[in-house]
């Protein structure tokens, strides 16, 4: 979500945005839609996933993700997209199995992992990666849960489409620059650690198709 001169349009001015759409609704059941912009939580660490211009210092040098405990921090939002504008259509919800990608609302770019270490743990590197939205096919993440769609009040996890490890978190703390927060990296094995759930957020209403969807399935 870059500006036309290339800076990130600020979080504050994309949240009334995203609100001016019209098409925005807030907590409650239902389906994470296309176009939401939520902050995601690891249940077991009870952090946020987050970002910030800070590049690692070791690895790839990009951008670094982090887990933080603060339940306001306004870098911690990130849009859900397709792996294009077509795969993801504003207010579809996604589907269970579905690659996504997460753009991280502060910088425009793409929560991303390759085959670099992690600086703490020694694990996969996850990092943030591209300029206004556009990344590569290591940005694309599916969504494992149970079910049809991807629930806001469900536990999931994100697997990482190209090599196969699970997003997580288990507690290594960094030092300065970014002091008490916690890293964020690619796990082989699925467990506790790798669980996220959608907390606050921007959803959009899902899409007529959907609701089509759900009122034969209740017939």
């Amino acid at each position: 979500m870059g500006a036309a001169a290339g800076r990130p349009v600020p979080v504050g001015l994309v949240l009334v945005l995203v609100l001016a759409l019209g098409a925005a609704a807030r907590g409650g059941p239902g389906p994470v839609t296309c176009g939401s912009v939520v902050k995601l939580l690891n249940v077991r660490h009870n952090v946020r996933l987050h970002s910030h211009d800070v590049r690692y210092g070791s690895g790839s040098g990009q951008q670094s993700v982090t887990g933080v405990s603060a339940a306001d921090d306004g870098n911690s939002y990130w849009r859900v997209r397709g792996r294009t504008a077509a795969a993801c259509q504003r207010g579809t919800p996604v589907r269970c199995g579905q690659a996504i990608r997460l753009t991280h609302l502060g910088t425009g770019r793409n929560l991303h992992s390759h085959r670099f270490a992690s600086p703490l743990s020694g694990n996969q590197e996850v990092s943030a990666f591209g300029e206004a939205g556009e990344g590569d096919y290591l940005d694309d993440w599916t969504v494992v849960c149970s079910g049809t769609y991807w629930a806001r009040d469900s536990e999931v996890r994100f697997q990482h489409a190209s090599t196969d490890v699970f997003l997580s978190v288990t507690g290594e703390q960094y030092g300065r620059p970014i002091h008490g927060q916690k890293e964020v990296h690619g796990m082989a094995a699925s467990s506790q650690n790798n669980y996220w759930k959608v907390m606050e957020g921007i959803f959009m209403q899902p899409s007529e198709v959907f609701k089509v969807e759900q009122y034969h399935a209740e017939l």
